[in-house]
Order: structure tokens, then sequence, then C-alpha cells
């Protein structure tokens, strides 16, 4: 397994972070703990939750399967760095949203129950929230962090001037602020080129995809329906309906490379050097294999180049869009 520092932070993470939105509600619990301590075998040493994984039936669901595992002990709990999230509403009374400091408060010491254990390492914003203001947020950050409850603070799902945004208010309090956003990125999505992936660059704030094969379309999805192994999920097929030639056209040229398309989508993320960890979400073993044999796919200049002429990016902006 490959390592390296989350964002500007000394904290050292593995080059893949394991996502769990699928416990609970795709993957059952004795599953999960089998993929959770797969993953520790094969160096795996980061893994991703939030507070609203279960849902829409058992909101906290995933962060309680996760719990159940640190409890088993053999230092399962001392080798994961923990990323869990907050924002969404976990009830339907006032303040049980959002980023204002009561929600936070309460939001983090119910996490902490869950997962059973004492920290979070890296406490994620799963969204903005434009109702409440920085000197609020920040100032609830910095109490968790002194009492322990938290190490290190993410974002989610954040444009590229609510990075700065953050980080010049983080700036004026001497705190350390950011450490990661974590970002819809692939191959097929490439929007955060715009403005977040600078941003993120410029304050050093790791980047860490999400849905790094796009609901499985970037994963052989042509492939997998002509052998009937499984059809497109619904958001899947919706997109594939209008990029089934883009898609045709990948899947051949990963034949050409001789790998599997979902490696190369991962691969392609991992070398570029904005990208700190892409978040992937096996639902079985199988998945979890897969995802970590794309550290072993390297790409050279005129596969990066040619994958770019079938999924066109972005130039950072402004000269994405004027001269």
């Amino acid at each position: 397994m490959e390592y390296t520092c989350l964002g500007r932070s000394g904290l050292r993470i593995s080059r893949l972070c394991l996502g769990t939105m699928n416990f609970g509600v795709h993957t059952e619990e004795a599953e999960a703990h089998r993929i959770l301590d797969a993953a520790l075998d094969l160096g795996i040493n980061f893994v991703d939750t939030a507070d609203l994984y279960g849902w829409p039936d058992q909101p906290g669901l995933t962060e309680t399967i996760i719990g159940n595992w640190f409890a088993q002990g053999g230092g399962r709990r001392e080798r994961t760095v923990l990323a869990t999230k907050v924002f969404s509403d976990m009830g339907d009374w006032p303040n049980e949203g959002g980023l204002c400091a009561l929600h936070i408060r309460r939001a983090v010491d119910a996490s902490l129950r869950r997962l059973r254990t004492d920290h979070i390492d890296l406490y994620q914003m799963h969204h903005v929230d434009r109702h409440t203001p920085w000197d609020e947020i920040w100032q609830a950050m910095e109490v968790l962090v002194a009492q322990g409850k938290i190490t290190y603070v993410g974002s989610s799902n954040f444009a590229g001037w609510h990075l700065a945004e953050a980080q010049e208010a983080a700036r004026a309090r001497h705190f350390l602020g950011l450490v990661s956003e974590q970002s819809l990125y692939n191959l097929l999505e490439r929007t955060v080129e715009l403005e977040v992936v600078p941003a993120a660059r410029h304050y050093g704030i790791g980047l860490l995809p999400w849905s790094p094969l796009h609901s499985g379309l970037l994963g052989g999805v042509l492939r997998e329906e002509r052998q009937g192994i499984r059809r497109a999920t619904a958001r899947a097929a919706a997109a594939l309906a209008t990029r089934h030639a883009q898609i045709k056209e990948y899947e051949d040229f990963a034949a050409e490379l001789g790998h599997e398309p979902g490696h190369v989508a991962l691969a392609w993320l991992l070398a570029n050097p904005a990208v700190t960890a892409p978040v992937v979400g096996p639902r079985t073993l199988g998945h979890l294999h897969s995802a970590v044999s794309a550290l072993d796919v390297r790409l050279d200049q005129q596969a990066l180049t040619r994958l770019d002429e079938i999924f066109p990016g972005h130039r950072p902006a402004p000269e994405a869009y004027a001269w």
C-alpha cells in the first residue's frame, strides 16, 4: 500500500480511502466487517463514513456497524484513520441538521456513541451551510479539537470560493482550518477542475474524490451488461443513455491497455497530483480487492492524453471560459 499526507497536514493515509455508504443498505453487517478487516490487511488505514449513512430508513446505521467492528478490539480503532461527516438532517426538529454550533455539538456526540470511540480523526462538513457564519462554525470546531473529540476538519461538496472563504476565516482565528475536501470527481464528471481543484491546491487541501467510477459507469458497465452480470443503476443508466458511445470508446481503450476499466479510472485519479485518495465504496470483498489492484496500474502521458480526448476536461477558471 502507498501512503501520503492528507493535504498540508502530517497525517499519513493510504492512497485509497474505504468508503462505507453501502454498509447496512446494500452490504450486511457481517460482510461489512469482513471488508473492513480485509482493508486493514491490505494496508488501507483510512475509513470514511457519515452520520446520515443508512438512510433513508436508518440514518446512523453505518456508523453503528463500524462501531461494532471497533468493539471487537485487536487494534482495529488504533490502526484506523476515521472520518465521518456532519450536516444532514438527523430528525424533523429544528437544529437537527446544518452547521450551527448547537447541531455540531450534538451531532459529534451522537457519532461518537454510534462509532464507540472517544475521538474522530477527520470531521467533515458534508455540505456548505449558507445560513451559519464561519466564525460560529470554526468556534464550534475549535472547541471540539480542544476537547479531544476531533483532530482535523474537512469539507465535502464545497465550491472553490467556499474553500477560500473557509480558509481565510480560519486563518483570521489562527486555526488550521480545512485539511481535505471530498468532491464528486471522475473521468465523466470533471467540473471541479474549474475552481475546486485550483483552490484546494492553493490552500494545501487534500482532494478526496467520491464516486470515482461514477456509479459503475466507468467500471465496465457495457461489458457486464453484455455478459448478463448486472444492469446499470438508475443513476448510471440515465447517464449511459446519453454517453453510450463515449463509454464504449473508453472500454475499448482500456482493453487496448490490457487493464480493467475500473482500474484505469482509479489510476487516472491517482496520477493527478491534486488527488490525495479516491473514496472507493465496495459492496463486496471482491470489489475491494479489485480497487486495490488499481494501485499497480501506471498510465503514461500518451494514455492520459487519450483519456482527455475521450473525456474532455476543464482548464482552471477563468481561462476555461475567457481569454
